[in-house]
């Protein structure tokens, strides 16, 4: 029997058991466990948009347990009826049903008087339009479930755990640092474990991540020398798309052949882990149940716990501004009207370009995503986070996360992409959040490998100039000519996230190593990097490690990473061999970190693990002041930049060709200078002194201190 005829028959037995019985008034009646009937009539709680826009309850929401009650609230103050319907089992399609009580304030209550800890249940909400139409709505997960089981289908049916467990901490706290001193390492949990090279015993998964004694996960980090890791979206999602070349409410799956979500950008629940990590199952397949044991739970903070033993912070990406598009029993069965944005016509608005904007102004929403911020750090030990199209979140939201937050850890970090539904960075910066400085990465690097070339291929990108690159420097502060920030530390700066080409990519295509549609038939010569390739890495290395503002690099640009779309015989995939720079859908070797290809690559793994090192050491390109830094300007070489910043009496001296053809001779302030860092090697073990006059090869940067 094939997937899709299995799913029908397993959609056709859930609709066939949630049949309610009819009485002879006509009116839905549900069996409750001590066999009560259960009437629907709450025509007395209805609210205008006015009422809607204010409407507010400070109630726990959730399931909790205390002695031996179990009380269940979810917020739905457009629903006419609500059942809570509790399940022993997973895979059970028969439940235990209860009626729920609806407030003033639209919040439904159930209280049973019984410790239901482990049992799975969901929420049966109808709409007046249900009613009217004798619809039976579909069973829907609590918004506030700590804990889910997930089926794997593209409509993700889910289950609520009643979690209740206690875990040991022991003496763990938040890493407290000066965002200045943030080395962020953007990763995905099973990119680290699930290639064969990492040598994981748990490969994926967030046991496999802090595995001791292996190549890859958190002793690769570590060996590394960042000191904060984030993690793609880790909330749990929906791991499954439509069918390929099949369709669900007029959409047509001819984008994804391989029907996944692999970076997690579909977020169901806000408050649960995503199960799929702590399943030591390999690739993931359809129609299997994931986390009904819960122990997602405790081996999330077994794998933060792990990290801060390292002093690594764990900053997590989260997404806020929409909702898993396709599936079914979530907010949209909930309350639509309610908890999403529509246009004039009555359509979802869909700015975040995934179908379903969230309404983030509605105060109970707001109150949501601030109380799930809130819950991660208390709960989970978390030390930041980082906002997928934060734009699409309100401002009064915007506020009152940081406001909140603050008020627990005052150094927990809020960084996002300031864009989505506009682009404001200078916004966010005013109300302290950091964002993804673009400037930086598209005047460096450029903003495409085939028209777009940036700075360290010896092009100028867009509107980018020397002036602009010198802003790079100091922060891109406000003060400067298409300035974007309050303080230098809200800039984050990056060459590389997961979003486009690697880095090692974009050198590759810029140099016209490889073509678009090539392709690659020997991936380790692809991947090797030649000398010229090298060279840009390393200048582009330099100067973002130089820079002031946080520093971020993307898992594997270290060496370089190439993302060739793997060949598998079973994915219709026109693309397969050629480079990628939009993996979102590839839980395969496209996306996770092969080891064998860093080892390949030492010489620029090393000089990483070297600026690392410098940056942590000499706080100068971190900490200096904007007023520090003097230039010197080049007439013959318009790509050439040098400057000289003090730093607690002590001074130091940048130096970058970026001229693909040119060496720039440059005459050195008196005295004798230390070589921090040359196109070879940073921190050598015995440093250098040199004087007088240097000449720099094109292509390369020096890093120089004071004797």
């Amino acid at each position: 029997m094939s997937m899709k005829a299995q799913l029908k028959i397993f959609a056709f037995t859930v609709i066939i058991l949630l049949i309610p019985k009819i009485n002879s008034k006509g009116c839905k009646l549900y069996i409750s466990e001590n066999r009560e009937f259960i009437n629907s009539d709450t025509s007395k709680y209805k609210f205008s948009q006015h009422q809607l826009n204010t409407l507010y309850s400070e109630k726990e929401l959730g399931s909790f347990v205390s002695v031996n009650q179990t009380t269940f609230r979810i917020f739905a103050p457009n629903a006419e009826n609500v059942i809570l319907k509790t399940f022993e089992n997973v895979t059970d399609t028969i439940s235990v049903d209860f009626k729920m009580n609806k407030d003033d304030d639209g919040v439904w209550e159930a209280i049973i008087n019984e410790d239901l800890t482990n049992k799975f249940y969901g929420y049966q909400v109808y709409s007046e339009e249900d009613l009217e139409k004798n619809k039976i709505p579909p069973l829907c997960v609590d918004p506030y479930a700590k804990a889910v089981a997930t089926y794997t289908d593209y409509l993700n049916p889910r289950k609520s755990i009643v979690y209740n467990q206690n875990y040991n901490w022991e003496d763990d706290s938040w890493i407290q640092r000066d965002w200045r001193d943030l080395i962020v390492y953007e990763m995905h949990i099973r990119d680290l474990t699930a290639h064969k090279s990492a040598g994981s015993n748990f490969p994926g998964t967030y046991k496999g991540l802090v595995e001791e004694k292996i190549t890859g996960g958190i002793n690769y980090i570590k060996s590394l020398g960042v000191n904060t890791v984030e993690l793609l979206p880790s909330q749990e999602f929906g791991y499954c798309e439509i069918p390929f070349k099949d369709s669900l409410a007029g959409k047509y799956n001819t984008w994804n052949p391989y029907e996944r979500n692999h970076w997690g950008y579909m977020t169901s629940n806000f408050f649960a882990p995503a199960a799929y990590y702590s399943e030591n199952i390999g690739v993931l397949t359809r129609g299997k149940w994931l986390g009904e044991k819960g122990g997602q739970v405790n081996q999330f903070k077994d794998m933060v716990k792990a990290f801060h033993k390292n002093k690594i912070a764990v900053i997590m990406d989260v997404v806020y501004n929409h909702l898993s598009e396709y599936e079914i029993g979530n907010l949209k069965e909930i309350d639509k009207q309610y908890y999403f944005r529509f246009d004039e016509k009555g359509n979802y608005i869909a700015e975040s370009y995934c179908g379903n904007d969230l309404k983030t102004e509605r105060p109970m929403l707001r109150r949501l995503i601030v109380e799930s911020i809130i819950y991660w750090m208390k709960e989970y030990h978390i030390d930041g986070f980082r906002f997928d199209l934060g734009k699409l979140l309100d401002w009064e939201t915007i506020e009152a996360i940081i406001r909140e937050a603050k008020k627990i850890n005052p150094d927990v970090v809020f960084v996002c992409e300031p864009w989505g539904g506009g682009y404001n960075p200078m916004g966010f910066s005013l109300r302290e959040w950091g964002s993804w400085n673009d400037q930086i990465r598209n005047g460096i690097k450029g903003e495409n490998p085939f028209n777009g070339l940036g700075w360290i291929f010896g092009k100028w990108q867009g509107n980018n100039n020397i002036d602009r690159i010198k802003s790079y420097v100091r922060g891109t502060l406000i003060n400067e000519e298409h300035g974007l920030f309050q303080e230098p530390e809200h800039s984050v700066n990056y060459l590389e996230s997961h979003d486009g080409y690697t880095l090692g990519d974009f050198i590759r295509m810029g140099l016209g190593k490889i073509r678009k549609d090539e392709v690659i038939t020997n991936i380790n010569k692809n991947v090797h990097l030649t000398h010229e390739e090298l060279k840009l890495h390393k200048l582009a290395a330099m100067f973002l490690f130089t820079s002031q503002g946080i520093t971020m690099i993307h898992e594997g640009q270290e060496f370089g990473r190439s993302k060739v779309i793997e060949l598998d015989e079973n994915i219709e995939d026109v693309e397969a061999g050629t480079i990628d720079h939009n993996t979102y859908n590839k839980d395969n070797n496209t996306n996770y970190l092969n080891f064998v290809h860093a080892e390949l690559n030492k010489d620029l793994f090393n000089y990483y693990k070297g600026l690392i090192k410098l940056r942590k050491f000499h706080k100068v390109f971190s900490k200096a002041n904007y007023d520090d830094y003097s230039f010197q300007n080049f007439k013959k070489n318009e790509f050439a930049l040098a400057y000289q910043v003090k730093f607690n009496s002590k001074s130091y001296l940048v130096i970058f060709n970026a001229d693909r053809s040119q060496d720039l001779k440059f005459e050195l302030p008196l005295g004798w200078w230390e070589v921090l860092a040359d196109e070879y090697s940073v921190l050598p073990d015995i440093i250098k002194s040199i004087s007088g006059s240097i000449v720099l090869n094109p292509s390369t940067g020096i890093v120089l201190k004071q004797k």
